[in-house]
């Protein structure tokens, strides 16, 4: 029983941390990373709603998120992304040193861009076929 109390008072302090501990303090605006030579050639996406950045703007279904509030902190304002801002891999693009977004695979048009990477993440996507198929989206088994 104690083992499980340990672990619960690490993970709340860990937690903690890391949603608060990489926010600047008052306020301050953290400089943004320095622009590098992509360290990976390409970026591809599988996933839902938390990596979703546009795929469910042009279906007939309720899981989309092209309309305010979403994208009010985010430079190219409501893209389909399920956040006010960027996702984490819109972040991770960025670390590993790509100048621009991953496109959504709906809007990847030139090959040059499908080369470089693209996000298929779908909101109300699941590994299982079931998950979401009350709403329309697009299953992550029709393109493994």
């Amino acid at each position: 029983m104690m083992t499980n109390k340990v672990w619960t008072i690490g993970l709340a302090i860990f937690s903690t941390l890391a949603l608060f501990g990489s926010k600047p303090i008052m306020g301050q605006r953290l400089p943004p990373p320095q622009v590098q030579d992509a360290q990976v050639p390409c970026f591809f996406i599988f996933g839902d709603s938390l990596v979703d950045n546009g795929n469910n703007n042009g279906m007939l279904t309720l899981a989309r998120a092209n309309y305010r509030p979403y994208g009010i902190d985010f430079p190219l304002g409501a893209t389909g992304r399920f956040t006010n801002g960027q996702t984490y891999v819109d972040a991770l693009a960025r670390l590993l040193g790509f100048r621009n977004f991953i496109p959504p695979f709906a809007r990847a048009r030139a090959p040059r861009e499908v080369l470089r990477g693209v996000n298929f993440a779908s909101g109300a996507a699941g590994i299982r076929e079931e998950t979401g198929n009350n709403l329309v989206r697009i299953y992550i088994y029709i393109y493994i």
